[in-house]
């Protein structure tokens, strides 16, 4: 075993080289993380304690928040490194500035329970998915082409006793539907918004990078249900060649698309309590479905009938009407201190929560047909750190079968044996530090297996080897003012 330890030093160091900016950042995060976190601020800003934010300018954005007229920034850097498999290991830093104003109109015209709201972002850097692992749910939700744009801008109002209220404008759907509390914990984009639905909607549906025209009604129909319904924009981006990213036909956020074929999504929130010896642990199922007018792609045939892969066609696929879809969500708390008497299912309280979400679009006119994840979280547990957390999650996106036909309809016009697309699967583990107020610092890990469910690798001339399983690496800086 001593003999080699050279070639093992010789290894690691040339793999340590290659991650130069990452392995930098893992030094200072544990330098950072070996101190105990300082408790959260009101507002979870970094404002107190940032040397270069002087006090006038603190003072301006309290007074202007009295006011009615509050804002809100936030810096999220990744550095991420794709470390084998993938199309080629490599390494980038991607990062997004948020700059948010919320107005509160009963404050500055006497209109009350209304509020506007307003999210300009902008993002830098080269995604690590689509230049070096190949997968279908992006890597870092952040990964988004480089740009300054317009997000959300929308108006809320809320009446009865706020047991309704009515959004309108441009906005997100991730936020609210086939969502829960623990899965914003995780990076990857696909445990905000599901691949299910950034993979089978135009554009992506309105999640981010891209917000969409839309209204959406909130009711609070008694103790335990909760109804949310919207109606969306079904193409924030616009129609556009296939192999047009979508978000650089709405670079900026400027389009307010009306006119496109409408996109419903509804769903219901039940909330109850589990009583477990003395200690009460809350969760909630929210079932849901959605369904859009539009036009759809064949997965298989083209408007002759003919396979796609067929040369002798036009490969242009054939348009099917209309799409639909089911989801569920489950989440479940399940250890909660005794001291902790917070009601519902909280990912900033100590304890132990838990979530599982799953999901079905018909396989002729989606790339992926099933949809399933799971994952847990853990708050306060560990020692002297009280707003740390920790967690893991699974997710697994199923190539529907009638893709999977025309992979095998390749092999028969081709005559090479080319890889069928399966699934999906990717877990990821995250351990977020809360170093100071609005200082965040989450190393974490991801490993995807069959990317883009197996497809032909682009570095095989012959076509017959898919995409290796990738192993990632990457460390997530937030700061919030």
């Amino acid at each position: 075993m001593l003999r080699h330890g050279p070639l093992v030093q010789h290894f690691l160091w040339r793999w340590l080289s290659g991650m130069r900016s990452l392995s930098t950042v893992l030094i200072i995060f544990s330098l950072a993380a070996s101190s105990p976190a300082l408790p959260a601020s009101k507002d979870d800003s970094a404002a107190d304690w940032l040397p270069f934010i002087p006090k006038a300018v603190k003072d301006w954005r309290d007074e202007l928040a009295d006011k009615g007229l509050a804002l809100f920034s936030s810096y999220v850097g990744d550095t991420i490194r794709n470390a084998s498999g993938g199309i080629k290991r490599g390494t980038i830093y991607e990062g997004r500035f948020d700059l948010t104003i919320e107005a509160d109109l009963d404050k500055l015209a006497g209109w009350s329970n209304t509020k506007i709201h307003a999210d300009v972002f902008q993002s830098h850097g080269k995604g690590l998915t689509k230049n070096y692992v190949g997968n279908i749910a992006p890597i870092s939700e952040i990964e988004a082409l480089p740009t300054t744009r317009l997000y959300e801008l929308w108006i809320e109002h809320s009446l009865l006793g706020d047991s309704v209220s009515i959004k309108v404008g441009q906005q997100a759907a991730d936020v609210e539907f086939f969502d829960s509390e623990t899965d914003d914990l995780f990076i990857n984009n696909t445990f905000g918004w599901p691949a299910i639905m950034a993979s089978n909607l135009p554009a992506g549906g309105p999640s981010p990078p891209l917000a969409a025209l839309g209204v959406r009604v909130k009711a609070k129909l008694s103790e335990h249900f909760t109804a949310f319904a919207a109606i969306f924009d079904g193409d924030a981006a616009g129609p556009g060649p296939l192999d047009q990213d979508p978000q650089s036909r709405n670079r900026y956020g400027l389009n307010f698309r009306a006119k496109d074929p409408p996109w419903t999504i509804g769903q219901i929130k039940y909330d109850y309590d589990l009583e477990i010896g003395n200690h009460t642990l809350p969760g909630n199922i929210t079932p849901g479905g959605w369904f859009h007018a539009g036009q759809f792609d064949d997965q298989r045939f083209t408007a002759e009938g003919l396979s796609r892969a067929d040369p002798t066609g036009s490969g242009v696929p054939r348009k099917l009407r209309r799409n639909t879809g089911m989801f569920a969500v489950v989440e479940q708390t399940l250890y909660r201190p005794n001291s902790v008497k917070d009601k519902g299912v909280s990912n900033s309280v100590p304890g132990i929560t838990a979530f599982a979400r799953v999901a079905f679009s018909p396989s002729d006119r989606n790339v992926i047909d099933f949809y399933a994840d799971s994952g847990f979280g853990v708050v306060g547990l560990v020692p002297n750190r009280p707003n740390d957390r920790i967690g893991a999650a699974i997710a697994y996106m199923h190539i529907s079968p009638v893709a999977q036909q025309l992979d095998r309809d390749g092999q028969l016009y081709t005559g090479i044996a080319s890889p069928v697309r399966s699934a999906e699967t990717l877990v990821e583990i995250i351990y977020e530090a809360h170093l100071k107020p609005g200082w965040l610092l989450a190393p974490y890990f991801q490993y995807v297996i069959r990317p883009s469910g197996g497809v032909p690798s682009p570095t095989d001339p012959s076509g017959l080897s898919r995409i290796g399983n990738a192993a990632v690496f990457g460390l997530t800086t937030t700061l919030k003012y």
